[in-house]
């Protein structure tokens, strides 16, 4: 196996070299660092050459430093939106977190944000439209409107959004909005509904009680 075909496994890293100063730590042999250099130095200088990749590195670091261990995801939020002079704030979110969506733009706006919310219904576009055949459906036979997170990124962008915050939207829709988001994205709510949208606890508990998300599902 050469360099450019080494796994990835820095979540097995026992030292976390990257951490401490450069040289003060033994960096284990599947480390990218020393095998990556050229992408390693190219990720640098977007940092270093755009400005705007400047601007949100240093304001993510500065909202991390200022709120570290006190403030919650919610105020850290607020905190980079400020930085990075957004004062326009787009909520993407779930039909089935109205009221999640809700406080989270009271809170915004009760800030001193401009809030615009686009639920993920918009459009009513039809499932069948996009190939899904009746039998796929959460309740075949009977009419469902698909999500619509590319329409929720395009109204998002027509309202002038600066920053958009996604609230529960489902595994890949959030993807879609991602892809097509005009301003930067960030999460307030990751959609879990089994977990009640905790999706770490899984992670957690896959030591015990959810042990057997390790193994393959049956088919």
């Amino acid at each position: 196996m050469n360099d450019d075909d080494r796994e990835f496994a820095c979540c097995r890293c026992g030292t976390r070299a990257c951490e401490a100063a450069p040289g003060s730590k033994q960096m284990p042999t599947f480390c990218p660092i020393p095998s990556h250099e050229r992408e390693l130095q190219a990720a640098e200088r977007a940092y270093l050459d755009d400005g705007r990749v400047r601007e949100l590195a240093l304001a993510a670091s500065r909202t991390e430093a200022a709120g570290y261990c006190r403030n919650t995801r919610v105020q850290e939020i607020m905190d980079f939106a400020q930085r990075i002079g957004a004062r326009a704030i787009g909520i993407a979110h779930c039909v089935g977190l109205m009221s999640e969506a809700k406080a989270a733009a009271e809170i915004f706006a009760g800030n001193g944000f401009e809030v615009h919310t686009v639920c993920c219904k918009v459009g009513s576009l039809q499932k069948e439209k996009l190939g899904l055949q009746d039998a796929e459906k959460v309740h075949p036979g009977q009419y469902e409107a698909a999500c619509n997170p590319v329409a929720q990124a395009a109204l998002l962008a027509a309202a002038g959004t600066q920053l958009n915050v996604v609230v529960g939207l489902c595994v890949g829709h959030d993807s879609l909005f991602f892809m097509h988001s005009r301003a930067p994205v960030t999460v307030l709510v990751a959609k879990d509904r089994v977990l009640g949208h905790n999706p770490v606890a899984a992670l957690h508990t896959s030591h015990s009680y959810y042990r057997r998300l390790k193994k393959p599902a049956a088919k």
